[in-house]
């Protein structure tokens, strides 16, 4: 065998490395990530008939784009919180209604992107839609934006419930002219949920679950998602009717941030 040369042998060991180090890079890129521990479910292998407008990975929220860690438009969660609303959802489905969830689990990443975006106060771009009465600077103060969000342990979620037969929500195309999220439901942005009173995050006090001011028809909606849920061992926040969190929590102080993918679950495997 004839052999190689020393310069050759340095060309070969050059780039022996070279894909070495490309390899080892690529792997090191796929593996980066953070993955769902094993009790975590995508909603719809557990419910599929529960509706998902899972408005973080569109620009239709209140940062105006789409949010740091949503990769696909699903809902995940921890299993017993996707049973308990599997649950929930044969109950509304019997009375000519379905559910239908804005948000599940939130990775911490996007957390941080609400931060980031809270603490810059030039951008306002939805202002006019999300947060027309509140002064940017307060966010914090007052409680709609925080460092650490009960989403991110997996078993909370944002949702609304929908009558049947259920029509699509039209897209939402940014630049549209924005219409307060407390106008009257035929003015605001069409949702095609019951009119719970207010559009879904919303920053203002009649966003509050039991606010007096709401009264008739919304206040019968909010019941109806909120004595349905409760039975079931969710629990509400009382500062927005969309939000319920199922307890005991599987992970009561572990915040994660895997990103809202697919992947993220399939790579426990």
């Amino acid at each position: 065998m004839t052999r190689l040369s020393g310069a050759v042998r340095g060309v070969v060991a050059v780039l022996v490395a070279l894909l070495t180090v490309t390899v080892a890079s690529t792997t090191a890129r796929a593996n980066a990530d953070p993955v769902a521990p094993a009790d975590f479910v995508a909603l719809r292998t557990v419910d599929p008939t529960i509706l998902q407008e899972m408005r973080y990975f569109t620009p239709h929220n209140f940062v105006g784009e789409r949010i740091d860690g949503y990769r696909q438009p699903i809902c995940i969660l921890t299993r017993p919180a996707a049973e308990a609303l599997h649950k929930a959802q044969t109950n509304l489905l019997s009375r000519g209604y379905t559910l239908k969830v804005y948000d599940c689990y939130r990775p911490q990443r996007a957390v941080n992107h609400f931060v980031r975006w809270a603490e810059d106060l030039n951008d306002e771009q939805v202002k006019g839609e999300f947060y027309p009465n509140v002064d940017k600077s307060r966010l914090f103060e007052d409680g709609y934006i925080a460092a650490k969000s009960g989403h991110s342990r997996g078993s909370t979620m944002d949702l609304t419930i929908v009558r049947l037969p259920a029509t699509p929500t039209r897209p939402y195309v940014p630049g549209e002219p924005l219409v307060p999220c407390y106008a009257p439901q035929q003015q605001r942005f069409p949702d095609n949920s019951v009119d719970m009173g207010t559009g879904f995050d919303c920053f203002d006090t009649l966003a509050h679950t039991l606010d007096p001011r709401i009264q008739g028809q919304q206040r019968a909606n909010r019941t109806l998602l909120k004595s349905t849920l409760e039975k079931l061992g969710f629990v509400n926040l009382a500062e927005e009717w969309w939000h319920y969190t199922f307890k005991p929590e599987p992970y009561p102080d572990t915040y994660f941030d895997f990103p809202v993918s697919a992947r993220s679950l399939a790579q426990r495997y």
